[in-house]
């Protein structure tokens, strides 16, 4: 329970990709709002304009479940406070585990600390916005990091991924110490798409070493790619134009470029495939 009458605040808030200017209003809302800011010294960086005069209470990789304590311990006891992930808190980000550290203490929604999950732009979001439309279909995100889940978990969602040819996001792609993953994954993308199937590199969008680079399902591993890249494998309608990585949504498929509807389809109703009808 609250050590004082005053109820606490606690905002999870998503920052976005690190650019102010993608920092939803809400976002900075909160953090001006708030007495205390915690948060992975990276994306503590990321703000550190935003903080002047604030107490903030910043930690490094690993040490997740430290921040989330510390956030909701002082948030219960009144303060209000802003746990701030870069992207979305509910993409991998602190939004699940704030809720795992509650449920272990105990916390009930009538109690101090009032929770605010203030949501922001996702990595998949803002490295798909520079490379072009590729997210316009179906589409699915995974992280090839094995600190939390077990190899052979990842590597069947790769696969169920692949097979259903969802437009694939892969966050965590390598690190320094880990890079067999990467590799594993175009080894199972592969069974499942031409190896001339586009495929998006994108570093740190929308920071200073931003890079991206188009390439395909054969040559992907022939560049760099570490923890700051977001890698975006596309289906099998996925084209390139113009240099941007382009899904269609199916818009082809019933109507033509005069916005004419094709011959046995109809408007507002279930595609109709030539093997037989569709369920209406």
């Amino acid at each position: 329970m609250a050590t004082n009458d005053r109820r606490g605040i606690l905002y999870v808030v998503g920052i976005g990709p690190g650019a102010s200017e993608h920092a939803t209003p809400a976002a900075l809302s909160a953090i001006a709002d708030a007495e205390l800011v915690v948060g992975y010294r990276t994306y503590i960086g990321l703000v550190q304009h935003l903080l002047t005069g604030k107490e903030i209470v910043q930690t490094g990789m690993t040490e997740e479940i430290g921040r989330a304590r510390a956030a909701v311990e002082r948030a219960r006891a009144g303060a209000k406070v802003a746990l701030v992930s870069s992207g979305d808190a509910g993409v991998y980000g602190m939004a699940g585990l704030v809720f795992e550290v509650l449920r272990e203490i105990g916390w009930q929604r009538d109690q101090s600390p009032d929770l605010r999950i203030i949501p922001g732009i996702s990595a998949i979001n803002s490295c798909a916005s520079r490379v072009g439309a590729p997210l316009v279909h179906d589409y699915c995100a995974i992280s090839l990091s094995d600190l939390l889940t077990p190899w052979p978990v990842i590597a069947r969602r790769i696969e169920a991924a692949a097979a259903a040819d969802f437009v694939i996001g892969l966050y965590n792609p390598a690190s320094g110490r880990r890079t067999r993953q990467i590799a594993l994954a175009q080894q199972i993308i592969r069974q499942h798409r031409d190896g001339t199937t586009p495929v998006a590199l994108v570093k740190s969008a929308y920071r200073e070493l931003e890079h991206s680079i188009i390439t395909d399902v054969d040559h992907f591993l022939d560049y760099e790619i570490g923890m700051l890249t977001t890698v975006l494998v596309g289906s099998t309608n996925t084209f390139l134009f113009e240099g941007y990585m382009v899904t269609p949504r199916g818009y082809a498929n019933k109507y033509t470029w005069d916005g004419e509807v094709l011959p046995g389809q109809k408007p507002a109703h279930s595609l109709r495939m030539p093997s037989g009808p569709a369920n209406e």
